[in-house]
């Protein structure tokens, strides 16, 4: 279930109950990114296109069919690719700070990625994203057509690092962190709002009741677990509390 929140935030609320927001991005660094990523798809053009034109001095119906199939094959496979390895973002997207990331808080799917920019060619009818950028003015969202068919939004990511991260853990011993695996994937499956929800939660734990902190650490930990499962019964002794605890720390120490 989601809403819109202050016309720039989006709230989410996942099935176990947690619910925290996004960031949209506006219009503006959008359409910045997109001209970053222009250049960035230019420049590798202009070294392809030099092997292009000695092919062209071979056979110029050869050489112009690898020219248009080229450009064609990089300019929707340049954000298809980075998206999907950088998980959401391209190379404007990370110079501006923006992730693509699902509308209902899930895990980005490939599907999405190559839908969205392969709508991208009507995104930018009749020219300069009009049709995208009017659009992304009108959805609730800031959603471009292919951000609407493919259930998807861009955000803006702001990861400042949290202020005494040793004061907020009490310098307890982690006993998950020695699972390397199981923290890469804790990582990579960890949206940043739902990090900062659950540092948020550390942080305010003193300002809640006895209740409605149960309620608060027991769905965090719960989402946490649900979206990377420890191995065997290593985490089963750990309280709510102290298991979000030592997830605070794997995500936020370790960089």
């Amino acid at each position: 279930m989601t809403r819109l929140v202050a016309e720039s935030r989006l709230s989410i609320r996942t099935p176990e109950g947690v619910e925290f927001s996004l960031p949209l991005a506006g219009t503006g660094s959008r359409m910045s990114a997109a001209v970053l990523d222009i250049m960035v798809v230019s420049a590798v053009w202009s070294v392809i296109g030099r092997l292009v034109t000695l092919i062209e001095a071979v056979n110029k119906d050869i050489g112009g069919a690898i020219e248009i199939l080229g450009y064609f094959v990089l300019s929707v496979g340049y954000p298809i690719a980075t998206e999907w390895y950088w998980r959401g973002q391209t190379v404007g997207k990370r110079v501006l700070g923006l992730r693509v990331a699902d509308a209902r808080g899930g895990r980005l799917q490939p599907s999405q990625v190559i839908l969205r920019n392969i709508l991208r060619a009507v995104d930018i009818l009749p020219a300069l994203y009009l049709v995208g950028g009017i659009s992304s003015l009108l959805t609730a969202h800031r959603q471009r057509l292919g951000d609407l068919v493919a259930g998807t939004i861009v955000t803006q990511t702001r990861q400042p690092e949290p202020p005494e991260l040793d004061q907020i853990l009490g310098g307890r011993f982690n006993s998950l962190s020695g699972n390397l695996r199981w923290a890469a994937r804790l990582r990579q499956e960890t949206p940043p709002a739902l990090a900062n929800a659950a540092i948020e939660a550390l942080m305010r734990r003193e300002a809640l009741s006895p209740e409605a902190r149960l309620d608060v650490f027991g769905s965090l930990a719960e989402e946490f677990r649900q979206r990377a499962p420890f191995p065997g019964e290593g985490a089963d002794h750990l309280s709510d509390e102290q298991y979000l605890r030592n997830v605070v720390e794997v995500l936020f120490r370790s960089r």
